[in-house]
């Protein structure tokens, strides 16, 4: 390809396409959305948080976008089916999938962890990618994206009980590679992103005392994340610029897999 500006940055743009963004509700949700809606995409986003998703559905229509919003429970497949449906009827088609819906769960020791506590974690996390990754595969273009959200949990531990969280993010890089494979041939990849500790309303109680025992500890660049960081990825995972990665997982946490 010839490297004029013009053509260099239409690689990076989305206009066009139509992103489908689970758990846009809140945290790097509503980020994730902003960040492709400001690079030329249009939206289907769902939560089950109706109000909060009606406030960045405002977001993107400030960016010029289109966006339907659509409550969604990632756990209940007729609610996957209807968040994409709704992409393809009322936006035209669905090219970028974004499972960023998911749960933390409450840190409980392995030997008294209810069964119904680590089910519904690994419900949300894990099932819930697989139902709006199987709504959406059957309907994407060649030339699509699926970026999965799994954690830095799923390759090392906080040192607090999170069986549940963690093997759930583990699976989703099972399962990324998996889908990766098996759509290669339909031209849809496939990918993860592995979020460290970000700025967002999970972390909003962390103490600035507690914040900085946590960077000098685990975090080589010094800082937390910032959503826009994790946004900024999803769209190059989402984009032409990536058109030869598929079935990887990328970690964006501040160097913390380092340690």
């Amino acid at each position: 390809m010839a490297y004029d500006e013009g053509s260099w940055r239409d690689r990076f743009r989305l206009d066009g396409k139509v992103a489908v963004v689970t758990g846009a509700s809140s945290g790097l949700g509503v980020a994730i959305a902003q960040g492709l809606a400001a690079a030329g995409a249009d939206l289907a986003i769902g939560a089950r948080r109706v109000e909060m998703l009606e406030d960045t559905r405002g977001l993107v229509a400030r960016l010029g976008r289109r966006c339907v919003a659509v409550k969604t429970d990632v756990t209940n497949v007729e609610d996957c089916d209807r968040l994409v449906t709704a992409a393809v009827s009322e936006l035209g088609g669905c090219d970028i999938l974004v499972n960023n819906a998911g749960i933390g769960g409450a840190y409980i020791p392995a030997t008294e962890d209810p069964p119904e506590h680590f089910r519904n974690v690994v419900d949300v996390n894990l099932f819930g990618s697989y139902w709006m990754a199987q709504a959406a595969g059957r309907v994407m273009p060649s030339g699509s994206s699926v970026v999965n959200l799994s954690s830095i949990m799923a390759v090392t531990t906080a040192r607090m009980p999170a069986a549940g969280y963690s093997s759930a993010k583990a699976a989703v890089l099972g399962l990324t590679r998996d889908l990766a494979a098996q759509w290669g041939a339909k031209g849809i990849r496939v990918n993860a992103i592995l979020p460290g500790v970000f700025l967002t309303e999970a972390t909003a109680n962390y103490s600035l005392n507690y914040q900085r025992k946590l960077i000098d500890a685990r975090v080589p660049i010094g800082r937390l994340g910032d959503p826009v960081e994790i946004a900024s990825t999803v769209t190059f995972l989402a984009s032409a610029a990536s058109a030869y990665v598929t079935g990887v997982g990328i970690p964006v946490d501040g160097g913390v897999l380092l340690l």
